[in-house]
């Protein structure tokens, strides 16, 4: 049965990676549920997440080429540099420190996947863009967040990228996941390096969000409107942080 949710959540998880984001608001609350500590659930739920990230960047090779206002290397060395640092950040915080800021942070989490469309709409609909330093320093930041907590990653990269000037969603979707799996990636090697990925759930969990991955980047082409499934995503970001309160109460 454990191994069954953690299935489903996967799959899940990694279409929702690749067509809206929000999939660790199924993948780390699996992990949980199943009685996998938060730390080791956080840094477990992003090494699931890699293989979909990855998955969905293959899907978008095509988009990612193009030709865009801040070089890719650049953005992939703020990744990675982030992403380290992001990972490290959560190794030296408790158990017990951490239970506590979870479900602060899939409400936060949740609240910036809402509001984010509007926010990429008002910030590419502006025009013009950061400076090539301000906006590598934006995506470091947006890249330590990731490397700390997945939650609202995907979302956040796309207003960043709004800021950097860009502006025709594929290729946006497609760096977002070629961006998440190579922080991810990073994080993914700290967390092993500490010893604090459950391997077996996650790999379970990762293979799932693998195909799940794979589907949604095709999935996510052919979605002329995503509204509903962007509501349905906050409701459940919304039902987990509220879970993990009343768990934080009793």
């Amino acid at each position: 049965m454990e191994h069954l949710i953690l299935i489903l959540a996967g799959l899940a998880a990694g279409a929702l990676n690749a067509v809206a984001g929000g999939g660790t608001f199924l993948s780390f609350p699996a992990l949980v549920f199943v009685g996998v500590p938060p730390v080791m659930a956080n840094a477990t739920a992003t090494m699931a997440a890699l293989p979909g990230y990855i998955g969905s960047a293959w899907g978008f090779r095509h988009e990612i080429r193009a030709a865009s206002p801040v070089p890719v290397r650049a953005m992939v060395a703020m990744a990675i540099v982030g992403g380290l640092l992001g990972a490290l950040l959560l190794l030296v915080t408790p158990n017990e420190v951490f239970s506590v800021v979870v479900p602060w942070l899939l409400l936060a989490a949740t609240l910036i996947f809402a509001a984010g469309p509007a926010l990429v709409r008002r910030v590419t609909g502006q025009g013009g863009a950061l400076t090539r330093p301000a906006a590598l320093g934006l995506l470091l930041v947006v890249s330590i967040y990731g490397g700390y907590f997945n939650g609202g990653l995907g979302i956040m990269l796309l207003a960043a990228f709004g800021f950097m000037g860009f502006t025709r969603l594929h290729q946006m979707n497609g760096l977002k996941n070629l961006l998440s799996a190579v922080l991810s990636s990073v994080s993914v090697a700290t967390y092993a390096v500490a010893g604090v990925i459950d391997w077996e759930n996650g790999l379970i969990l990762g293979l799932a969000c693998a195909l799940g991955g794979w589907g949604g980047a095709h999935l996510a082409k052919r979605i002329p409107s995503m509204t509903a499934l962007r509501i349905f995503i906050t409701l459940v970001g919304l039902v987990m942080a509220a879970v993990f309160f009343l768990r934080q109460a009793t």
